[in-house]
């Protein structure tokens, strides 16, 4: 919101069971496997834009999609993040045998034990934990640019670097945007910076027809959580009645 000078962020866990618009319901994470499989306008971007629309109530106007070598380049263009650790971590980078354990410290973690730290699913939050633990990677970005005064070298090197990485990004702003967007982003103190996840609290667990497990929003609550961290009202809400229908129609086994 560059006009309080406000950013916020939601995560939404992969086995969140929405509707994809064309499909039905689904994990969301189906949403750009169908764009890409059956080759919709947009690809996978665009449904998997027009499905957290509907799922949120909130218009999207830009995406970015970043594979794990485009975002392991990308930290070794900032010369990695810190992270503190309080207990042992057990890593498990890509690749055979890179699986190790960190004593716990403070660590500045190359590209590849980001994407690793980033991916780990072995918590006992599992992929609420994930979920949080990605906008911490994103928030430790920033520190990390901030604490070494990088962005203007990065903007500077921008053509040279969204070359590199370029093969490994799809998204629907220009370069001048993106740097627009970055030095915005720079300028927003960390206290009026959100980064929230829909958590246990917001779902319930269940079966999906064919058997996956799945998490079911409980919409008002997300619609609650949308208004408080986005700070707007009067949007779409984010699950209409029909998902109550097909709820009861697919008979989707759920418990709290």
């Amino acid at each position: 919101d560059p006009l309080n000078n406000t950013a916020a962020a939601i995560a939404i866990p992969r086995d969140m069971w929405v509707a994809i618009p064309g499909f039905g319901y689904y994990k969301i994470n189906t949403a750009y496997r169908f764009g890409e499989l059956y080759d919709l306008p947009g690809g996978g971007p665009a449904l998997a834009v027009q499905t957290v629309e509907e799922f949120l109530g909130v218009p999207i106007d830009y995406y970015a999609q970043v594979d794990f070598q485009a975002f392991v380049d990308f930290i070794d263009h900032i010369n990695g993040i810190k992270i503190t650790f309080d207990e042992p971590y057990t890593i498990d980078r890509r690749g055979k045998w890179n699986t190790e354990v960190l004593e716990p410290g403070t660590y500045v973690l190359d590209g590849e034990y980001t994407l690793a730290y980033a991916r780990d699913r072995h918590s006992d939050g599992d992929d609420f934990d994930r979920s949080a633990r990605q906008l911490d990677v994103i928030m430790k970005i920033r520190d990390r640019i901030l604490e070494f005064d990088q962005l203007p070298s990065l903007v500077m090197n921008a053509p040279a670097i969204y070359e590199d990485l370029s093969t490994g990004i799809r998204i629907n702003m220009s370069l001048n945007q993106i740097i627009q967007l970055a030095w915005k982003a720079m300028d927003i103190p960390f206290e009026n910076i959100q980064m929230v996840v829909i958590g246990p609290e917001y779902i319930s667990i269940g079966k999906s027809p064919d058997n996956l497990d799945i998490l079911i929003p409980h919409p008002d609550k997300i619609r609650l959580l949308r208004d408080e961290v986005f700070g707007t009202g009067g949007l779409v809400a984010p699950a209409d009645r029909k998902s109550t229908r097909l709820n009861s129609r697919h008979r989707i086994r759920a418990r709290m």
